[in-house]
C-alpha cells in the first residue's frame, strides 16, 4: 500500500508540475490542484499507514500502543487542505481577473503590465 501511494504521489507531482508549465490559465489551476493532493498523500504516506489503529490513548493506559496512527501529520493534511482550497480559489479570481483584462487565456500574452483599455 506505501509503494502504490509512493507512486500516485509521483505520478501526481509530475502531472502537477507538467501542468503549471503549460501556457493555459486552466492548466496551471489544475496543476497546483495536483500539486496540492500530491503534498497531502506525501504527508500522509511519511506519517506511517495503520489500519484501525487509534491516534489516541486509550482509557486506562499511560502511553500509546503499538500500533497506533500518528495524529501530527492527520493535523497537517487537514491544515493543508484549508490552505489549498485558500490559494486555489484565490488563483482561479487572480486568472478570472487577467482574462477578463486581456481577453485570453494564454500566459504569454500577460508581458505588459500596463492595463489594457
Amino acid at each position: 500500500m506505501t509503494l502504490l501511494l509512493a507512486i500516485v504521489t509521483g505520478i501526481l507531482f509530475t502531472a502537477g508540475f507538467y501542468l503549471v508549465l503549460r501556457r493555459s490559465l486552466v492548466k496551471v489551476i489544475f496543476g497546483l490542484m495536483f500539486l496540492g493532493h500530491a503534498a497531502n498523500l506525501l504527508i500522509f504516506n511519511i506519517g506511517r499507514l495503520t489500519k484501525g489503529a487509534p491516534a489516541f490513548i486509550l482509557e486506562g493506559n499511560q502511553t500509546a500502543v503499538e500500533p497506533y496512527a500518528e495524529p501530527i501529520p492527520q493535523a497537517l493534511i487537514l491544515t493543508a487542505i484549508v490552505i489549498g482550497f485558500g490559494v486555489q480559489a484565490f488563483a482561479i479570481v487572480l486568472f478570472k481577473k487577467a482574462y477578463q483584462m486581456i481577453g485570453s487565456d494564454d500566459i504569454h500574452s500577460l508581458k505588459s503590465t500596463d492595463r489594457i483599455a
